[in-house]
């Protein structure tokens, strides 16, 4: 049996102006784009996140890798057996709940860095999964968040734009800080 072969990407780090473009949509999923998909999935693995954007790859392509299930340390870690990985390609927000939830946000980009964001407990998500064929899922809960999360990305909007512009400052002034230290 052929194993894939998977690369651990470096990970675009505020305030890098690249992380505030928008992506564009993907025409076709083809091998380059799983090939991505599995080198994204394995980075977001490495990096103990629950979710990670293209755009965080400098790839600036609506492509989201997600697991919620495997967890990270911050979120639970739970036993690699029970990984659920989701691929989403061109991601649409088609419904959201009126009700909300608050999360204490975290992101590979802002490393160390987490706020409390308010967002839809709910939202249905229309995408293109790892075939490439048409999925509609139904997020709750963390899923919701995280997905949501991974969709402001791909518009160029990261989780610190959701909370105070004085958090935010402060958020943005100790990212500065640790890449003079670097």
């Amino acid at each position: 049996r052929c194993r894939k072969i998977v690369a651990v990407l470096p990970i675009v780090v505020a305030p890098d102006p690249r992380l505030k473009e928008k992506s564009g949509p993907v025409d076709a999923v083809t091998p380059q784009i799983r090939k991505l998909m599995d080198d994204m999935l394995e980075t977001m693995y490495a990096s103990g996140g629950i979710g990670l954007a293209a755009v965080q790859v400098v790839v600036h392509k609506r492509i989201l890798v997600m697991d919620t299930e495997r967890g990270s340390e911050r979120y639970g870690a739970r036993d690699e057996a029970k990984s659920r990985p989701l691929f989403l390609v061109n991601p649409e927000i088609v419904e959201t709940s009126e009700d909300e939830n608050i999360y204490e946000e975290g992101c590979l980009s802002f490393p160390g860095q987490f706020a409390e964001v308010v967002r839809p407990r709910r939202a249905r998500v229309k995408y293109l999964d790892y075939d490439g064929k048409e999925q509609v899922m139904d997020c709750d809960g963390l899923l919701a968040t995280c997905v949501q999360h991974e969709m402001d990305h791909l518009e160029g909007i990261a989780f610190v734009d959701h909370v105070s512009s004085v958090k935010r400052d402060m958020i943005l002034r100790k990212m500065k800080k640790a890449q003079k230290r670097e």
